[in-house]
């Protein structure tokens, strides 16, 4: 089993940064891919972003304004979010799978609990 601890969520103003934190323990061996994903209410989960070994993705809405990056020696993935916009506004919770293709259809292993990012304007 793998756990996923999300934090850095909060409330920021339209045009702030804000930098979420994923912390993976446990069987951490069986993860070869992690990665964000959102839900705001009354909307479908989309997929932000996710990374991989030589691999990156990103929803296109957020190109050029976030930045997904990895620690592996911390087992931590990170989402950098620049140049925030009140639709970012949502429930983000981290996800990993040992499958990149997995992971990015939206049916990982492994889930968080999620972080509430609040973007006002």
């Amino acid at each position: 089993q793998v756990q996923l601890v999300e934090s850095g969520g909060g409330l920021v103003q339209a045009g702030g940064s804000l930098r979420l934190s994923c912390a993976a323990s446990g069987s951490i061996f069986s993860i070869n891919a992690m990665g964000w994903y959102r839900q705001a209410p009354g909307k479908q989960r989309e997929l932000v972003a996710a990374i991989t070994d030589g691999a990156e993705t990103y929803t296109d809405s957020v190109k050029g304004r976030f930045t997904i990056s990895r620690d592996n020696a911390k087992n931590t993935v990170y989402l950098q979010m620049n140049s925030l916009k009140p639709e970012d506004t949502a429930g983000y919770y981290c996800a990993a799978d040992r499958s990149f293709m997995v992971l990015t259809s939206g049916s990982a292993n492994y889930w968080g609990q999620g972080t509430q990012v609040t973007v006002s304007s």
